[in-house]
């Protein structure tokens, strides 16, 4: 039975390169617009920001209108905008008087696509009959990771051979991963999250005491990961004065490697240790290493410390979703839309805070990063709320009464 389940897992998979695809390839270019267009990094941070609240939009439209057109529509939408919004980047930014809007309305275009993909992708994993689901779930949500990976490495690759001036067309060669999964999610098996109208409703959840608790968590998972993953190839390049290709490798990417061998490790490691717990640590690990990169002196330092973050949030955001389904088994597509709405928000909330401080603080990128501290340290205190008002309460998770 699981074997033909194998289509949706790969299709869930790419959507997921996609997503990778699309929040990674821009911040890539950030010192290049910086340069060719003359945008300013006030300006630089809008563009994540747009991403993020985007894709916050798409999280609330899709809490009204997933489970009425369905989940093989939804999808199949995703990877046309991503793939749209990846072709207009090429042009769109050299035929409009301000190249800065350009490259604003395909970020939102492509921003749609990845946040469809981002509120979907979990549920349709979630419904298939695997065994282990929170180890699935981390896998699946790896896949962003090994994305993120080889659009880092395999740009680098290609601006070191061509040149960055031929950037455009790398955006067009990016942008065939999603038409070519069109075709997956079409043809694939996909199961329904929960009976039609047995999910909780949005003031179902709302109401539940709980719920705004996973909403923190997802928030702060959303910025803690989201700060050093869009600044860290502009951190390397102007702040640790390293070369592009150099930065880009050990700075993102080594971020990317290292996020996606976390959440590889849950995998093989998962039944034998408490989620929450190891989200606490997750946390106060985040912590020291925005200390590192912050505070560094050298650029090697920096570099661990952006590289090392990737570990310690690489468990944040799949385990903040598998913990959510396990108390809340019957949230349905409305909860994953409000989980994927939250990280986007603290998602969009924490590059833009790095980016105006660092605005402030005369192009300091360095003292910019040091300022998104916060967010690592909130998170474990959650995760350890979580796990207090779990033992509190001892309950069956499918008889959970909402309060």
């Amino acid at each position: 039975m699981k074997k033909q389940y194998k289509k949706t897992l790969l299709a869930c998979y790419l959507g997921f390169v996609t997503q990778a695809i699309s929040a990674n390839f821009a911040p890539l270019l950030f010192i290049t617009f910086y340069k060719t267009f003359n945008i300013s990094f006030s300006e630089l941070a809008l563009i994540p920001t747009c991403f993020y609240i985007t894709q916050i939009i798409v999280d609330f439209v899709c809490t009204k209108i997933v489970d009425k057109i369905g989940y093989r529509i939804s999808i199949i939408v995703s990877e046309i905008t991503s793939a749209l919004g990846l072709i207009g980047l090429a042009f769109l930014p050299n035929l409009l008087p301000s190249p800065f809007m350009g490259i604003i309305i395909c970020t939102i275009i492509y921003a749609v696509g990845s946040g469809l993909i981002e509120v979907l992708c979990s549920p349709i994993i979630e419904a298939c009959p695997f065994e282990n689901k929170d180890g699935m779930m981390s896998l699946l949500h790896s896949f962003y990771c090994w994305g993120a990976v080889g659009v880092i490495l395999l740009s680098t690759i290609f601006f070191t051979i061509f040149g960055l001036d031929h950037w455009r067309i790398l955006s067009c060669i990016w942008a065939l991963i999603p038409l070519y999964n069109v075709y997956n999610f079409a043809t694939c098996p996909i199961e329904p999250i929960v009976e039609d109208g047995k999910g909780m409703t949005m003031k179902e959840l709302f109401k539940t005491n709980i719920f705004w608790l996973l909403i923190i968590l997802m928030i702060c998972a959303g910025s803690s990961e989201a700060v050093i993953a869009q600044w860290s190839s502009a951190f390397a390049e102007s702040s640790l004065n390293i070369s592009k290709s150099i930065g880009d490798l050990v700075g993102p990417c080594g971020f990317a490697f290292f996020m996606g061998l976390s959440r590889v490790l849950y995998v093989k490691f998962n039944n034998k240790i408490d989620l929450k717990v190891f989200m606490v640590f997750s946390g106060l690990m985040c912590f020291c290493c925005y200390l590192l990169a912050g505070l560094a002196t050298t650029p090697l330092l920096g570099l661990i410390g952006c590289m090392l973050c990737g570990f310690s949030v690489g468990i944040m955001w799949p385990g903040s979703i598998s913990i959510s389904s396990s108390i809340l088994p019957k949230g349905g597509t409305t909860m994953f839309a409000l989980l994927a709405l939250a990280g986007d928000l603290g998602a969009s909330i924490g590059p833009a805070i790095v980016g105006n401080i660092s605005q402030i603080m005369a192009d300091n990128l360095q003292f910019g990063i040091l300022s998104g501290i916060g967010f690592p340290i909130i998170l474990a205190i959650s995760a350890f709320a979580i796990k207090k008002w779990q033992q509190r309460n001892l309950v069956n998770h499918s008889d959970l009464e909402l309060k």
